[in-house]
């Protein structure tokens, strides 16, 4: 059933287009009833709009509080039009039915998001007349049309143009999406005052309620026949793939963006200029250098063979040099994702090379002082009919955490290094292995089911440069044998959590070799 828009209610906090799409309605004849900032803006426009205490008879007051919380306004949104007992209800009380609500609510994240927003200002910033409107007109949408996001005032304004009035399938769909308004609106209220007044319960409440906002359809899943959508945490705010800006290349992928996390998660680790190359969210690559290129390169040292075709993230922008050994000769990346790319930059890599016209650029904001926020900082698994919620992963290991555990002390520079190889093992499958000197991976070993098959594939890939390295090791050594595999390689320090029952018997391998080993007292499994 079609319904004719005769009179509008427009009140809006985002005024995106709202000028334009009231115009368009006046023009179509549709009367226009608005409120505080939105009525000024729309009088200033050019625009006849009736005030709201015009409507109620009485003035805005409490500055602002109180101007929409009233039978006029709600017995016109909520009367049953098939029902003549309201009909007639309405009509002797002087009260015109309103056939549509235009409104979308105060900015709460936006306010809340600021480093130095006050409890006054964010309280202030609780809209309460506002989803009083919206879910009136959504709960009456057999009779009314509610509009809480400008992308729509389009699909609107086409509906009232052919037949006067918006269709029921739309005010059904707007009615869906009016309440989805609503109640994000509350959850944001709810994590902002949950933090504030009772952090313990905020932490692991009894329920939760995840919000996230679309941000593109995908092709596919993990696979062709897996159907796939990419969603970002509304506010959020930190250097990531969620946030980042893509500059070229073709459409992402659901891999393409699970792989550039994991990257970009690692890079995060470092203060110097760092490059991690990602194959199927294990780096096959990564270094810490003096400079970009220079990191690069040796990240791609590490396994050439993985890193074809793999993802690369970087801690720093991409300058002119970085982006000419990544399409050197033989090359070939999906994705990479950085804080900035030189403007010179940017054709080397999308032109220079045949698959540059593919290659996906991903830019995010400066890492510089950016901090995980609420959300983000918690770390969220699905499993069939539930999820596991846990803290995010972000243990710092310091120097003075490091426990000596074999007659031999590590020296400062492999203490260097051995903090290194913990930064990227923890980013690697578990049970991880890495080998590691000079801020280089030398090789991994990851997702094994026993861990001494883990060092077997980092020192295979290390070969001949294991000799002088460092090893990390994610959980403890259950055996002697994983040490052992490694000390016949050369490698001449460990770090490990320790904790085995068999501590006493890795401890004692590791005096035989002469090698340093180091318990950190925490693991880094990552499943």
């Amino acid at each position: 059933m079609e319904v004719k828009v005769r009179r509008a209610l427009v009140s809006v906090s985002d005024k995106t287009g709202v000028v334009e799409f009231v115009k368009e309605l006046q023009k179509k004849g549709v009367e226009i009833i608005s409120t505080g900032g939105t009525a000024k803006a729309l009088s200033e426009a050019g625009v006849n709009v009736i005030g709201i205490s015009d409507v109620t008879g009485f003035p805005e007051m409490l500055e602002g509080r109180v101007k929409t919380l009233h039978p006029a306004v709600h017995g016109g949104i909520l009367a049953d039009r098939t029902k003549p007992d309201h009909m007639k209800t309405i009509e002797e009380h002087g009260i015109k039915p309103i056939d549509m609500v235009v409104v979308n609510l105060y900015p709460f994240a936006k306010t809340v998001a600021k480093p130095d927003v006050t409890l006054e200002d964010a309280v202030e910033n609780i809209d309460i007349g506002g989803p009083s409107m919206v879910r009136s007109a959504a709960k009456n949408f057999a009779a009314v049309a509610i509009v809480v996001d400008p992308a729509d005032y389009p699909i609107v304004l086409d509906e009232i143009g052919n037949t006067g009035g918006v269709s029921e399938a739309t005010r059904a769909r707007l009615s869906a999406k009016a309440y989805a308004h609503t109640s994000a609106y509350d959850w944001m209220i709810t994590n902002y005052l949950s933090a504030k007044f009772a952090p313990e319960d905020a932490a692991f409440p009894k329920e939760i309620d995840l919000r996230f906002e679309k941000v593109q359809d995908l092709r596919y899943g993990e696979n062709p026949h897996q159907k796939a959508a990419f969603y970002r945490e509304p506010g959020t705010a930190e250097p990531s793939v969620a946030t980042a800006k893509q500059l070229s290349g073709k459409e992402l992928s659901f891999n393409n963006i699970y792989d550039l996390n994991a990257a970009f998660e690692l890079v995060k680790e470092f203060d110097g200029p760092a490059i991690a190359i990602i194959k199927h969210t294990n780096p096959c690559g990564c270094c810490m250098a003096p400079t970009l290129a220079e990191a690069f390169v040796k990240a791609r040292e590490a396994d050439m063979v993985s890193a074809f075709g793999g993802i690369v993230a970087s801690n720093r922008p991409i300058d002119v040099a970085t982006a000419e050994a990544i399409t050197a000769p033989n090359s070939f990346y999906e994705a990479i994702i950085a804080p900035g790319f030189a403007p010179e930059a940017i054709p080397i890599l999308t032109e220079l090379r045949k698959w540059g016209a593919n290659l996906r650029l991903l830019e995010v904001a400066s890492m510089l002082g950016a901090v995980p926020n609420t959300i983000a900082a918690k770390d969220i698994k699905k499993v069939t009919g539930g999820i596991l919620v846990q803290d995010r992963d972000i243990h710092d290991l310091k120097p003075e955490d490091l426990k000596v555990a074999t007659k031999a002390a590590p020296t400062p520079e492999q203490i260097e290094q051995l903090l290194f190889a913990w930064k990227v093992v923890k980013h690697v499958k578990s049970n991880a292995i890495v080998i590691a000197a000079n801020n280089q991976l030398l090789g991994a070993g990851a997702g094994q089911m026993n861990r001494v098959n883990s060092v077997r594939l980092a020192v295979a890939q290390a070969g001949e440069k294991a000799k002088g390295a460092v090893l990390a090791s994610d959980a403890f050594f259950p055996f002697a044998d994983g040490p052992e595999e490694a000390a016949k390689a050369g490698v001449v320090a460990i770090i490990q959590p320790g904790g085995s029952v068999r501590d006493e018997e890795v401890i004692e391998l590791a005096n035989k070799y002469g090698i340093a080993m180091v318990f950190t007292g925490a693991r880094h499994f990552l499943h």
